[in-house]
């Protein structure tokens, strides 16, 4: 795959439960570290994608506010929304205007200021995600979808809660070292194994928490990386699917479809295998996304994804370290900025700026970010 997009610049906000200023000002904060790690000014970009679930936003039409406060008037700015993979879905629109030649430098911005809704309105917007005539009506929410495929996973594979909670000590382990995340203390598996349960077999600390914040992504041409990045990091493989809205029009529930699709897509056009893959991101708004994940993305084999966490495999050390920046179950998901903030942690650790989580070595990185339960699937393959 020729190295024809890359990514230059790479910022985020801290991730928090309550933002104090503005969407506009929360925006500015990633806006402003991607531009400054890039070395541009306003200027140099030839157009913006603001990202983010509208539902959320009180302003209509967010894009066009950002991009005034953030001083990028006259050129033009597309409004991207596919629910929590919306700014990885903006890099894809991102890296098709530069393939078209339209524009050398593209701003991929996602945000989201979750706290200014109530934690119950949240859920409830969550759950008109799902097919608002046959399912929301009748109380479905995140973590109840999330319980079954858990369920699903538990009755065809074996797999249990315990499993699921190591995932959830091994994000508390890193993002413990995350200063941006949400959630940085360490757990003890009774903690995790003794919580209060939300949507059975899933407990409190098997959830992400919502969360305020922003990411922001500075992508550019081959020629223009060249001439302003000492490390660009290249998209080597873009892949993208969706899945039936509802559960009833899915064959199976023990994993993600969109995600499986997505990753083959990406893995063709990358040249590369799952084997080739030095570290992931995964988003594991639930300790059982990232089991399904391990198995959609081909690091496990399908029931297997249980031995990889037992065995530390998915640890900085073993065969595929995932989400060692805490991932969301430690980070917060703050909707619109999730992917982008997924994407960040692969750029530093392809550039061996990660610090305390810095995968030895680390060439080749892949994002898989989901939108909704399981409905949107984006993977992204990132290499030096």
């Amino acid at each position: 795959m020729p190295n024809d997009v890359a990514i230059i610049g790479v910022g985020q906000s801290s991730f928090v439960r309550n933002y104090e200023g503005s969407i506009r000002e929360l925006s500015f904060e990633a806006y402003k570290e991607a531009m400054l790690d890039a070395g541009l000014s306003n200027e140099d970009i030839g157009a913006s994608i603001i990202c983010s679930a509208p539902e959320y936003d009180k302003q209509r039409s967010p894009a066009a506010l950002v991009a005034e406060y953030l001083g990028l008037i006259p050129q033009p700015t597309f409004y991207v929304e596919t629910v929590c993979s919306s700014s990885t879905t903006g890099i894809r629109v991102g890296y098709s205007l530069i393939k078209s030649g339209l524009h050398d430098l593209v701003v991929v911005l996602g945000f989201q200021k979750m706290s200014e809704i109530s934690s119950a309105d949240s859920q409830e917007r969550m759950g008109r995600g799902a097919d608002i005539m046959w399912e929301s009506p009748f109380g479905t929410m995140m973590p109840a979808y999330y319980a079954l495929h858990a369920r699903a996973h538990f009755d065809r594979y074996g797999s249990t809660e315990k499993d699921l909670a190591l995932i959830r000590l091994k994000a508390a382990k890193y993002g413990k070292l995350n200063e941006k995340a949400v959630f940085r203390k360490d757990l003890e598996l009774d903690q995790v194994l003794n919580a209060d349960p939300i949507a059975t077999p899933l407990k409190r600390f098997d959830c992400c928490a919502n969360a305020d914040g922003s990411s922001c992504l500075i992508l550019a041409s081959a020629e223009k990386a060249k001439e302003l990045s000492k490390k660009p990091v290249w998209i080597k493989g873009l892949g993208s699917a969706i899945a039936s809205q509802t559960m009833t029009g899915r064959e199976t529930l023990d994993g993600l479809s969109c995600a499986r699709e997505a990753a083959k897509e990406a893995y063709n056009m990358a040249g590369m295998t799952p084997q080739d893959i030095d570290v992931a991101e995964v988003h594991d708004c639930f300790t059982i996304a990232e089991m399904m994940a391990y198995e959609n993305l081909g690091f496990a084999e399908p029931g297997k994804g249980p031995e990889l966490i037992k065995e530390g495999e998915t640890y900085i050390g073993g065969k595929i370290p995932v989400n060692v920046d805490g991932g969301l179950l430690s980070k917060g998901h703050p909707i619109g900025a999730t992917g982008g903030s997924q994407v960040r942690t692969i750029v530093l650790q392809l550039r061996d700026e990660a610090g305390d989580i810095q995968v030895p070595g680390a060439e080749t990185g892949l994002v898989h970010n989901i939108g909704g339960v399981g409905i949107y699937g984006n993977v992204i393959i990132m290499g030096r």
